[in-house]
């Protein structure tokens, strides 16, 4: 099968992936890649645009959801992160296939060989499958209260930060709720996403994170009210 050709199948898809990611490998530039990665995962060396600009015309498929998450799930199965960043790729792009009972299995995802990387660029599916589901079901965004008590730091994480750039539509009750529950966790990343949404959503009303900070006080880590307030006037 050429990279002309459609790919029909889950199998196939991946395979024209690997093949196509595989023939751009850049071992040099792999180097500092694992590097910024603290040597813990293996990367093929491929920068973001070209590895975006190798797949665009691969991911012209016709997938519905349960195809599109087997895909995923293929990509996940091979080593290199290069491979994890096109799954997100995949599924970003027909994201609008994508429903409420997606959550699951991208949750599932994103506690495989879980880094940043790679959860945050899950974060962003599932936060675009649940803002779409809130329009048809207000009750959608539940999925994510229990993904707030999840075992996993890496799902609370994306509970916290699922509603990025949702802006004035922004479910403030969460959005500080969540803040607040998470706020007594030690962990950086967890501290680091409790700021980013908050940053996120004082772009559009500064105010009401301002105030929300002061009445949290030092039950706010230095790390979180920092980020949080970091452009605010």
């Amino acid at each position: 099968m050429t990279a002309s050709q459609a790919a029909t199948t889950p199998e196939q898809l991946a395979g024209q992936i690997r093949d196509a990611l595989a023939a751009l490998a850049d071992p040099a530039r792999a180097v500092p890649m694992r590097a910024y990665m603290r040597d813990s995962f293996p990367f093929l060396g491929i920068q973001t645009p070209v590895r975006r600009a190798a797949l665009k015309p691969l991911l012209k498929v016709n997938f519905d959801q349960k195809s599109l998450l087997t895909a995923a799930g293929l990509l996940y199965e091979l080593p290199e992160r290069e491979y994890r960043y096109a799954a997100s790729d995949l599924l970003a792009r027909h994201v609008g296939r994508l429903d409420l009972s997606a959550i699951a299995p991208l949750l599932a995802l994103a506690q495989r060989d879980s880094w940043w990387d790679s959860v945050d660029g899950l974060a962003g599916i599932v936060g675009d499958v649940v803002r779409a589901a809130r329009g048809i079901d207000p009750d959608a965004q539940m999925v994510m209260d229990a993904a707030l008590r999840h075992d996993c730091l890496w799902v609370r994480r994306i509970a916290m930060i699922h509603q990025l750039g949702w802006r004035l539509d922004t479910d403030t009750d969460r959005l500080f709720g969540y803040a607040e529950t998470l706020a007594p966790e030690s962990d950086f990343f967890i501290r680091k996403a409790i700021g980013w949404a908050l940053r996120d959503y004082a772009r559009w009303n500064p105010q009401a994170v301002r105030e929300f900070v002061a009445t949290m006080g030092s039950r706010l880590s230095p790390l979180s009210a920092r980020e949080a307030t970091r452009r605010i006037a």
